[in-house]
């Protein structure tokens, strides 16, 4: 596990290196507040000091935009052919599949703690419980993991980057909408019942929910790190094949 921290370090700062990664944080940041202030979040309108109307749109905000970060993890090194080389040096393709990954996920980490300021003009104007605040906090980086693992899966399979974008999409909306009873229901025509039910567990709604009012559920922690391990695993698989 040597080499994951020197793969983390050139995937990160290569980020930063090309405008992806400051065009994701203003493009992020402007749609996370803006939906919040508008009528739809009526972030005033509660009159309460929480965060809870900020961070209910996260779900739908990561659907577009953790694929446009994930979809050049793995396509672009298999493009350039960079991906061969990688592997020529003494790198194992778990220290290759987590350095790559960390980096990610530390980009879309780095985009919801730039939201904090937000979170200290809500205790200038109010009283807000800074237990519920980190545990908005917390949700919102456990399911940004899941969704770029996912992404990190869908990108090990082409090298493409707009069809890995598009197999993101796809597989993230697919696990978003599980938690809706309306495509509940079409999967209880389809399929068993209890078959339907336990695949509306899988939703990223579902489980993120309970972080936006504040309660950490250790069933939704390892539902998301979960998730996120196994869409690894699957990663690592895919390359070496």
């Amino acid at each position: 596990m040597k080499q994951i921290a020197p793969i983390f370090k050139r995937e990160f700062l290569g980020y930063f290196r090309t405008p992806v990664a400051y065009v994701f944080l203003i493009a992020f940041l402007t749609l996370s507040v803006s939906l919040a202030f508008s009528r739809f979040g009526g972030f005033f309108k509660a009159g309460v000091a929480e965060m809870e109307s900020y961070f209910t749109f996260f779900p739908w905000l990561y659907l577009f935009l953790v694929p446009a970060v994930g979809m050049r993890l793995w396509s672009e090194e298999k493009r350039s052919g960079t991906a061969e080389l990688l592997f020529t040096l003494p790198v194992t393709t778990l220290e290759a599949v987590l350095g790559k990954f960390l980096a990610g996920w530390a980009v879309l980490a780095l985009a919801v703690l730039l939201s904090f300021p937000l979170a200290i003009t809500i205790f200038y104007l109010g009283h807000p419980d800074w237990g519920v605040i980190a545990g908005n906090y917390l949700g919102a980086i456990l399911m940004a993991g899941s969704y770029l693992g996912v992404c990190a899966l869908t990108s090990a399979l082409t090298k493409n980057q707009v069809v890995s974008f598009v197999l993101s999409l796809a597989a993230c909306a697919v696990l978003l909408f599980l938690g809706f009873s309306s495509f509940t229901d079409i999967l209880e025509k389809i399929l068993p019942i209890a078959m339907a039910d336990a695949l509306a567990n899988f939703s990223f709604i579902t489980h993120f929910e309970p972080f936006t009012q504040g309660l950490v559920d250790p069933k939704d922690v390892v539902f998301f790190l979960s998730l996120t391990g196994f869409t690894l695993f699957l990663n690592v698989v895919a390359l070496e094949r």
